[in-house]
């Protein structure tokens, strides 16, 4: 409602007030040490609250980010606190800012030869996920096969039924985690994948999407390996005072 108001007369500032001191580097639910993020651009928050940042609704930054408004989150047991300044800005600070993960996850794998040199494979399938009203979150392809993931398996009998009249399937892989890390991926920045990776080294992955997004770098892991690999990230990707 803020945000709506805010961005309709055009406000100076839209607060969020919540009872932590702004967006968090990860989950500090789950993770020992975790700091604020001062600065966040509209497109970082907005991948954060879709992947699981609990701070904000991922509705939230759209109307502000429409109209231009600034959004600042505070906290209410200690007002004097900065929170975080979400704006339109790309800050010059640290390349990788923020981690959030989206639990109840499934995996789908479909293959078919006849993908094989082949157009339009891609269209049926992400036309069985429209008909079933089931947006798609990672998708990852080879010459043969598509992987993608889903956070919502209420269709997903209807669906598996539709795609294996065009294709093979994989047994679903579910209790699955999406881990979104989040910052300034510029396509000639070099060496964040591997920052991310090597911090992962002990954690099995099953799927990776990254390049799509100068915001996003998204892994899947089976949630039982998810409060390590939040763990992990945190302590590979972040320097602490």
């Amino acid at each position: 409602t803020a945000s709506l108001i805010g961005g309709a007369v055009r406000a100076e500032e839209i607060q969020i007030w919540t009872d932590i001191d702004g967006m968090h580097n990860n989950d500090p639910r789950i993770v020992k040490r975790t700091f604020p993020v001062r600065e966040l651009t509209f497109e970082e928050a907005a991948e954060l609250a879709y992947f699981g940042a609990k701070i904000l609704h991922p509705s939230t930054i759209t109307p502000a980010k429409m109209r231009g408004v600034p959004v600042r989150l505070k906290n209410t047991m200690e007002p004097s606190a900065p929170g975080t300044l979400i704006t339109e800005n790309q800050s010059t600070a640290a390349e990788i800012k923020a981690i959030a993960a989206k639990d109840n996850i499934t995996a789908i794998y479909v293959h078919s030869t006849r993908m094989l040199n082949a157009f339009g494979f891609l269209k049926k399938v992400f036309d069985i996920f429209e008909k079933h009203k089931t947006p798609v979150d990672m998708i990852t392809t080879s010459e043969v096969s598509v992987a993608v993931t889903i956070d919502n398996s209420e269709r997903l009998a209807d669906i598996t039924a539709d795609l294996s009249q065009i294709a093979d399937l994989e047994e679903h892989d579910r209790n699955q985690s999406i881990i979104c890390i989040v910052g300034n991926f510029l396509a000639d920045k070099p060496g964040i994948a591997l920052k991310v990776m090597e911090a992962l080294k002990e954690i099995p992955i099953r799927m990776i999407s990254y390049g799509a997004s100068e915001h996003n770098l998204s892994i899947l892991v089976d949630t039982r390996d998810k409060n390590n690999a939040l763990e992990a990230l945190n302590e590979g990707l972040f320097t602490f005072e």
